[in-house]
């Protein structure tokens, strides 16, 4: 386990990244700097309006058609993925097509746990997790989501979500292009990370957990077609209420000089106020050392604070000497004291564990 405490501790020997240290430059501050954009709320009104009225949470688990399998019906394959050390105490596997498909990747997971501070949502138990299509097989780079029903621990089941950015005023939409490397959720809104490549630069997208809309029409296309609404065979769409920017441009992961690309992220609830902590990805492989920074949320439910201008600022900055960074989680022992961060690194390549 490498457990990294802000600015003092030594990493696990053999797994050498040292003390975090402190960025204090404004000018390197500067780079981890968003700019809040909302989707109207009218648009978001026209599109539920035309489509029927928004589901819930609940309404998406009541039609789960995707059975997770127990560990005892785990392929050896997927069993020999499970941690060494420590072991798990549980584990599930997905639905059989899911589990040897080749197009879709698992990114990213959050659950009702983040959400609220009583663990569920309403009344149900809920995970979610991120998918993102295989680069090496697809080159659409869209993403989707599963909703976890999980509150029976034998029973596991899940529905496919697919979300989408509001086109034309509410009238049309299209999918998010995103391998969900980082995905939260906190109170009613989720946020996920986007694809580097995308061509609004927007590094991070929020959905209202409320604004869940039902697709009409069965087909491959995405979006308004003749007779209905389809989402390329997924029964429910979830469009974006909001996105963050990088402020200076768009992201770029050659060099850690540059604005980060987001890696991953999570949620501190030991901070004050609640944050959200994000990481930047490079090739295990490679010399680059990832960032690791923080965000404020707002008093708004699942939003970023933001100032003035709608730019939301980072409230703590990091540098590490670690490389192949691919998720963080920051804790503090007390409310608003110095956090310890745990970070993963997958190692890169089939077959090989990684650690934490």
């Amino acid at each position: 386990m490498l457990l990294v405490p802000a600015g003092t501790a030594q990493a696990a020997p053999g797994d050498n990244p040292n003390k975090l240290t402190t960025i204090t430059s404004s000018s390197e501050l500067s780079k981890l700097q968003l700019v809040e954009h909302r989707v109207p709320t009218a648009s978001l009104d026209h599109l539920a309006n035309e489509m029927g009225t928004s589901r819930g949470v609940d309404q998406v688990l009541a039609s789960a058609n995707h059975p997770m399998r127990n560990a005892a019906d785990c392929y050896g394959t997927e069993t020999a993925a499970l941690p060494v050390k420590p072991t798990a105490e549980s584990a599930y596997c997905w639905d059989t097509g899911d589990a040897v498909t080749q197009d879709w990747l698992p990114q990213s997971v959050t659950s009702s746990g983040d959400a609220d501070n009583d663990g569920v949502w309403g009344t149900n138990k809920v995970i979610l997790s991120g998918w993102g299509q295989n680069g090496t097989t697809t080159t659409d780079h869209t993403g989707r989501i599963a909703f976890i029903d999980a509150n029976d621990p034998n029973n596991l089941k899940y529905r496919w979500v697919l979300p989408v950015i509001p086109l034309n005023g509410g009238t049309d939409y299209r999918a998010l292009k995103s391998h969900r490397g980082g995905m939260v959720w906190y109170q009613d809104k989720l946020i996920v990370t986007s694809w580097e490549k995308d061509s609004d630069n927007n590094v991070m997208y929020i959905f209202d957990m409320k604004r869940i809309l039902q697709a009409t029409v069965n087909s491959s296309a995405v979006g308004k077609v003749s007779g209905g609404w389809s989402a390329d065979g997924y029964q429910y769409v979830m469009p974006a209420v909001g996105s963050y920017s990088l402020a200076g441009g768009a992201c770029s992961s050659t060099n850690d000089d540059s604005r980060p690309c987001f890696g991953s992220i999570s949620l501190d609830r030991s901070s004050v106020p609640d944050s959200l902590v994000a990481t930047e990805w490079f090739s295990s492989g490679g010399t680059e050392l990832a960032r690791i920074w923080r965000y404020d949320f707002s008093s708004e439910p699942g939003y970023l604070a933001t100032d003035s201008s709608s730019h939301v600022n980072a409230s703590a900055a990091y540098e590490t000497n670690a490389v192949g960074l691919q998720g963080v989680l920051s804790h503090s022992a007390t409310s608003g004291g110095t956090p310890n961060f745990y970070v993963d690194d997958a190692r890169g390549g089939v077959g090989q564990h990684g650690i934490l």
